[in-house]
């Protein structure tokens, strides 16, 4: 594609010393521009991409645009490719409950970065203090029999629903400690200072005392 100049002007603004705040702030000042965000996500480039998901108009955010995003996450190495999707869906899935309604479709997605975030949504419901939704046992019986052989990115958000349900649905918690302790995942693993683990064993206690739950 070739780009126009409003796009390449803001291409010059962007370099390895860029920061997720320098981006807000040029997205703060751009709005909402669709077209230049297309414009934005076709050079490819991790960070012009996270400035691209900034700007772009939720109404126009389709199942086919969301899959096409996707296939072009791909050429990202992992850590890029999680953060890319994470932040589309923090910063336009939620946004307009027509697209956030699609979250609810792709739990047996062929997509795994699409798995993920059905997950991380089921998470986030829970995590962001509300009224968890009534699926809880269904989700906690598909964890236990699928998460063992999910891809790494899925797993990740699999686990960190665990997380959350352990701390705040008391009733489920060792139970969620249990799926951890079979499981593993993540056990050993050095966090730095302040941060939480996400082995769940050490995960549910931790966030829930922090609580006082």
């Amino acid at each position: 594609m070739k780009l126009s100049s409003k796009a390449e002007n803001i291409l010059g603004q962007i370099n390895s010393n860029t920061k997720l705040g320098d981006l807000r702030k040029i997205a703060k000042d751009i709005k909402k521009d669709h077209e230049l965000a297309l414009e934005l996500w076709s050079t490819g480039r991790f960070l012009p991409r996270q400035l691209a998901i900034l700007i772009m108009d939720n109404k126009r955010i389709s199942q086919d645009l969301i899959s096409e995003l996707d296939r072009d996450m791909q050429t990202h190495l992992p850590v890029e490719r999680n953060q890319l999707i994470d932040w589309l869906m923090a910063n336009q899935l939620l946004k307009d409950k027509k697209v956030t309604a699609l979250i609810d479709s792709w739990e047996n997605s062929p997509s795994a970065l699409q798995r993920r975030v059905f997950w991380y949504h089921q998470a986030r419901l829970r995590w962001m203090g509300q009224t968890p939704p009534d699926n809880t046992a269904e989700l906690l019986a598909k964890i236990e029999t699928n998460i063992a052989k999910e891809e790494p990115e899925v797993q990740w958000a699999m686990n960190f629903t665990t997380g959350w349900i352990g701390v705040y649905e008391k009733q489920y918690r060792d139970r969620c400690i249990a799926i951890g302790q079979d499981i593993g995942l993540y056990k050993g693993q050095i966090v730095s200072k302040g941060c939480t683990p996400d082995y769940l064993p050490d995960f549910i206690v931790i966030e829930s005392k922090k609580r006082k739950l």
